[in-house]
């Protein structure tokens, strides 16, 4: 027989727990002979403390008035650009002015101009606001990251309420597997390099002379002429990217667009980043549920994905204080450390919009210097002129 230990209560006094433990060899709560049956407790990850924000998030606001002020903007230039037109068809034509504004569907005049100015260092005559619009969103897409495309771009905006039309109706939407998401995505970027490509290999007086040229000239009324008669293979493609938006988000954008590829890649070198401190985030992976690039952003410190719009939907859900904000670089000031407050990039993007937009009304450099008489003869027959290279 072992030898049995005889406690008494001055004993168990005296000595603590951990010896009592190794001279019985079990836990000294338990009574002698009798073995614990329960199994030790779990350690569990400590949830971090919830810290909510103070202040009510304005971004969702600001950014929405922008996108319907814009599109409503765009609908009047359109409007009026029809009736410009059709003054000229019908012979009917009274003193109007050509809304210029309309070159801002012109991306790749914009370009071409772009470089013409950069080579000769003169302002070009044809289509000059089409060159003004270009460097205005490409110096909102440096500082603001691809704000264009979330606060301004009208067909960005038609393209989000399509997808939140369809999240309503079929209660989701619907992302692309890695596999076939990459390579879809490359496409914008290879419709960009042709464009790019095109464009470098057009000199100074190459790009003059095409401007200047009848099908250069009414580049604008061609491309209206597009969706006013569209055929059967360009209402079939539209039908397709309008319902593939319903069911992913920002199909155009995301797969198609090559204005927004040259944006992105402006963007990625925007002083702007929106970051995440991780200690005051609560894991909640709110801010990638909401992010319309598909983004981890939950995952990640700093966004600098060229896929990044802007938008500050992920800022704008953030349930935590200071755990996810637009910030602005080491270097720069901000009330708040590092901060920039959702009106501030408002107020940014429309000083930049309104400023060069001013700037060349001021200057004399909005409209060209394209006479009523050539627009007379030109605008008719639009659709027959050929490209110059036919």
């Amino acid at each position: 027989m072992g030898t049995r230990v005889q406690w008494n209560k001055s004993l168990l006094d005296v000595l603590p727990l951990a010896h009592v433990s190794t001279i019985v060899g079990t836990d000294p709560l338990v009574r002698p002979g009798r073995e614990a049956t329960e199994p030790a407790p779990t350690t569990r990850p400590l949830r971090k403390k919830l810290v909510r924000r103070t202040q009510r998030d304005y971004s969702q606001w600001f950014r929405r008035s922008f996108q319907f002020a814009f599109l409503a903007l765009n609908i009047w230039i359109g409007a009026a650009f029809y009736f410009w037109v059709r003054g000229f068809e019908t012979g009917s034509h009274v003193e109007m002015t050509r809304p210029a504004g309309v070159e801002g569907w012109l991306p790749i005049a914009g370009m071409m101009n772009a470089k013409y100015w950069l080579a000769t260092k003169r302002i070009p005559a044809t289509h000059p606001a089409a060159m003004f619009l270009f460097v205005a969103f490409l110096a909102i897409a440096f500082l603001f990251r691809k704000a264009f495309c979330s606060w301004l771009c009208p067909v960005g905006t038609l393209a989000e309420y399509l997808w939140r039309a369809g999240r309503q109706i079929l209660r989701r939407n619907f992302h692309l597997p890695r596999w076939i998401d990459i390579p879809l995505r490359g496409l914008k970027y290879m419709l960009l390099g042709f464009f790019v490509w095109a464009v470098a290999n057009m000199s100074a007086e190459a790009i003059a002379e095409y401007m200047h040229a009848p099908y250069g000239t009414i580049a604008d009324v061609r491309m209206l002429n597009f969706f006013r008669n569209l055929g059967e293979t360009a209402a079939i493609v539209l039908a397709v990217l309008v319902i593939a938006s319903v069911f992913v988000q920002n199909f155009w954008c995301r797969y198609l667009c090559p204005y927004g590829a040259l944006l992105g890649i402006v963007s990625f070198f925007s002083p702007l980043r929106i970051r995440r401190a991780a200690g005051a985030c609560i894991d909640c992976a709110k801010c990638a549920k909401a992010c319309p690039s598909n983004l981890p952003v939950d995952k990640l410190i700093t966004i600098k994905s060229a896929e990044c719009t802007g938008c500050l939907e992920c800022v704008g859900i953030c349930p935590v204080e200071g755990a996810l904000e637009l910030s602005l670089p080491s270097w720069a000031k901000s009330p708040s450390p590092r901060r920039l407050p959702a009106w501030a990039m408002a107020f940014g993007v429309a000083a930049l919009f309104l400023g060069i937009v001013g700037f060349a009304k001021a200057s004399g450099h909005w409209n060209g210097d394209i006479p009523d008489f050539v627009y007379r003869q030109f605008v008719p027959q639009a659709n027959e002129i050929s490209h110059p290279g036919e």
